[in-house]
């Protein structure tokens, strides 16, 4: 039974993390760069923990019941996503051109901290995903079967990021190439300005 509860956990985790948002276009190139990409797939981990158990232990209801506070993160992640998706056509634009050294350049510890911290507090869909979605399904459960599915939520997210953040670092000579980088960040911005506008559609149906 637990083993089974834990694999709820983990499927269910994974499908909403896996989709290309935020936490996941930063980290790709954070690992491209090989720029303090552990660390961030750590953070992101960690940011998911903190949500995930906040969610299945009571915080989906709190959230789900106030309109403000749900006004107040779907527009702060519209204005958040636009610009995001803005910096990444800009990226997608300078690709061939020599200011595109520019965006190779390492950031510091202090920089990357302070960025995902951004993409995954000022994102509603993280809270969706992890307190809302996640957060329901794992209420339902009582006693230990609620620790079993709170930890294959854990599980996905440590699999999913660690395995993003080596994967873009292994293969980082042919995904920093200037005409594959530029379509990595064209999708990005794309996905970036989509979410944005089904956030102002979920807004306006409210």
């Amino acid at each position: 039974m637990s083993l089974l509860v834990m694999t709820k956990g983990f499927t269910l985790a994974l499908s909403m993390i896996i989709p290309i948002g935020s936490q996941n276009s930063l980290l790709l190139n954070q690992g491209i760069n090989r720029n303090h990409h552990v660390m961030t797939a750590t953070l992101f981990v960690l940011y998911d923990v903190i949500l995930m158990t906040l969610g299945i232990f009571g915080g989906s209801l709190i959230l789900s019941s106030s309109d403000l506070l749900f006004t107040l993160l779907t527009w702060g992640g519209i204005a958040f996503l636009f610009s995001y998706g803005l910096m990444s056509f800009k990226a997608a634009y300078q690709g061939n051109t020599p200011n595109a050294v520019l965006s190779k350049e390492h950031k510091s510890a202090k920089i990357v901290i302070l960025t995902s911290l951004i993409v995954t507090f000022l994102n509603p869909h993280a809270y969706i995903d992890t307190v809302m979605v996640i957060g329901s399904v794992g209420g339902q459960y009582s006693g230990d079967a609620k620790l079993y599915f709170l930890l294959g939520t854990i599980l996905a997210s440590m699999v999913w990021f660690s395995c993003l953040a080596f994967g873009a670092a292994k293969f980082s000579t042919q995904l920093s190439q200037p005409k594959v980088k530029r379509v990595i960040d064209s999708v990005i911005g794309i996905i970036m300005w989509a979410i944005a506008w089904s956030l102002f559609i979920t807004w306006l149906n409210k």
